[in-house]
């Protein structure tokens, strides 16, 4: 006998920390609008409303970019504590639904109602009033996914955004996936969509011709998921206690460091940055890798990685040196990191690797 099927939901704001900026100032909310870091210090997007996304300004883009794109665009601040305050209402009302809740960031996180005795169960109505009130009681608005699983719950929520949301049933889950590209799977970044499409996949009914085998030949462990995604099968469970996964720390130079031996100046700094943050957060005994992460001026992106259970400057420096030789300098932005266990999507690339594919930005994203 099949197991009852999960009812998960994934509430996300919409342009959460832009939204809460034209709450409490109405005169912003037809007007272009981003949060982040100032042009002139190589500052980038955190959020912007969609306003701005309609000339192209996207979170993670240059500040200075998105003034190209859009001169009109009203750049703020961000204001963190005011956004923390805003999180902890908004965590307060899923909490009221169900214990399970896995908050991703400030403004998003699953629920599994699975077992929430709310209007009988309809996971459909939890999310609807839950988005009313998270409009009533934070002014700004939600949208939600609900489907059987994570993967399909959080595409599902961006179906109808803005201020809205999408039902996946489970009778619904092939034909839904069967059309989906490829791009939209969870763990596909820009690298991985480039080689699928070198292969002739563009779609999950595309993918769904090639074996287990055969993707495992070609992703490596990443290819177990990559057979499991594209027929919508998703096992993972809302988790309301996760776990730290990395720490690190990292800083945009400006202007640019121009060579190897003065990111190597730059590098103790950090490292001793690094040193102090994992132990404050008694990550110490968890530690699995260490990294370098950089950034060139023209922007490219690459991190090399390590195993190391201790942190190491001379293994930093040796990071770094491989890393700088993968990219033309100047360099722009130095990270250091270490990661406390094994990435699930990633396969094994040997003692270093390049992770151009998978960079982050402080902020709340495209919401």
């Amino acid at each position: 006998m099949n197991p009852p099927s999960r009812k998960i939901i994934h509430c996300d704001c919409d342009c959460f920390y832009a939204a809460v900026e034209m709450r409490d100032d109405p005169a912003l909310r037809d007007l272009p609008v981003a949060v982040g870091g100032r042009a002139d210090q190589r500052g980038v997007v955190a959020t912007c409303n969609y306003a701005a996304r309609r000339f192209g300004v996207h979170s993670a883009m240059a500040t200075s970019q998105a003034l190209q794109r859009c001169p009109g665009l009203v750049v703020l601040p961000p204001a963190m504590e005011k956004y923390r305050i805003a999180s902890r209402q908004i965590l307060a009302i899923y909490r009221d639904y169900t214990e399970l809740v896995e908050p991703l960031s400030l403004d998003e996180a699953y629920l599994d109602v699975t077992a929430a005795p709310h209007f009988q169960g309809s996971a459909t109505l939890i999310a609807q009033e839950i988005r009313a009130r998270i409009a009533a009681t934070v002014g700004i608005t939600a949208s939600a996914g609900i489907a059987p699983n994570k993967f399909l719950a959080k595409i599902a929520s961006d179906w109808n955004k803005p201020d809205g949301q999408f039902v996946i049933r489970p009778h619904e889950i092939d034909a839904f996936v069967a059309a989906l590209p490829v791009r939209k799977l969870f763990g596909v970044g820009k690298v991985t969509a480039a080689k699928l499409q070198r292969l002739g996949v563009d779609t999950c009914a595309d993918l769904r011709g090639w074996s287990q085998v055969k993707l495992l030949q070609h992703f490596g462990k990443f290819g177990e998921r990559l057979y499991a995604l594209c027929r919508g099968i998703d096992q993972r469970e809302v988790s309301p206690h996760s776990e730290r996964k990395s720490v690190s720390v990292e800083e945009t130079y400006t202007p640019d460091v121009p060579d190897l031996a003065a990111c190597a100046g730059h590098l103790r700094p950090l490292f001793e940055s690094l040193q102090a943050r994992v132990k404050r957060v008694g990550a110490e005994r968890d530690i699995r890798k260490l990294y370098v992460k950089i950034r060139f001026a023209d922007f490219r992106q690459t991190t090399a990685e390590c195993v190391g259970t201790v942190l190491d400057q001379a293994q930093f420096d040796k990071l770094l040196e491989t890393g700088f030789q993968r990219g033309r300098p100047p360099v722009r932005l130095l990270g250091v990191g270490v990661r406390l266990e094994e990435e699930e999507d990633s396969p094994q690339l040997g003692l270093f690797v390049s992770d151009g594919e998978h960079s982050t930005a402080s902020g709340s994203g495209d919401n």
